[in-house]
């Protein structure tokens, strides 16, 4: 039996930078058994590509809204994207 698999690349704006966002997001990602990575980005937004099954995407995408303590997320904008290709973990990218 093989398994849908679902990704997402993900916008996230306001205060997300500074406050350990990407860290919590790595830490929420494993939970929720997904793979991609999450990254800052030079506008003071966070990018993340998160890989997964309808359900643990789906409640990464609604986790996301949450964020850290000191974290203020003022949108999560998710585009979804078809992969050429399997990923394997979830990362900490550099930034752009």
């Amino acid at each position: 039996m093989s398994v849908d698999l679902f990704a997402f690349h993900v916008r996230i704006t306001g205060k997300v930078q500074g406050v350990s966002y990407r860290a919590w997001t790595r830490d929420e990602a494993v939970q929720l058994g997904l793979t991609g990575w999450v990254r800052n980005e030079g506008d003071g937004s966070v990018s993340a590509l998160i890989v997964g099954t309808s359900k643990s995407t789906s409640a990464m995408l609604e986790r996301l809204w949450d964020g850290p303590s000191g974290s203020k997320v003022r949108a999560v904008d998710p585009q979804a994207i078809i992969l050429d290709r399997a990923l394997d973990g979830f990362v900490i990218a550099d930034t752009v």
